[in-house]
């Protein structure tokens, strides 16, 4: 199974070395512009590794409003996030296969104690995608649930 994601990400780094918008540095090919309904554009860090879908936004001390965490599960399912150890608010974003916002959890609290006592948000619907913006951004940008995001 790794030796599968290996190859999908080497495929998917052969493929942005091959596009006429050549990243401008590492942390271009590891992000993603996300477009929203409005044609606000957000710039996300992909997430696609088990190790980085569990830490995520743990211990960032800030997030600027163009910018965000975008969460690749591998197949459809319901995916619950929680706040441990982060420490900004966020809008939780969950997208189903085509895109479409399904749930969002707004101004999601940090959580300030023991793991086994953080709450878990979302996961009520079928998602494959989740996005992570600053707590407040969503609402900013006018997004609710039924809007498609492109990525």
């Amino acid at each position: 199974m790794a030796r599968f994601r290996i190859l999908g990400l080497l495929s998917l780094a052969l493929a942005a070395g091959c596009s006429r918008d050549k990243p401008a540095s590492i942390d271009d090919l590891n992000s993603a512009v996300v477009t929203l309904p409005s044609g606000k554009q957000i710039k996300a860090e992909r997430m696609v590794l088990t190790t980085d879908l569990a830490r995520g936004m743990m211990f960032r001390q800030s997030l600027a409003p163009d910018r965000g965490m975008l969460f690749f599960h591998e197949r459809d399912g319901t995916y619950s996030y929680w706040m441990y150890q982060t420490l900004i608010p966020l809008d939780i974003l969950w997208m189903d296969r085509n895109r479409r916002i399904v749930e969002i959890s707004a101004d999601t609290p940090p959580c300030k104690t023991e793991a086994s006592r953080c709450p878990h948000y979302g996961g009520s619907y079928r998602s494959r995608y989740v996005l992570e913006i600053g707590g407040g951004m969503a609402a900013k940008y006018g997004l609710k649930v039924g809007d498609v995001l492109e990525f």
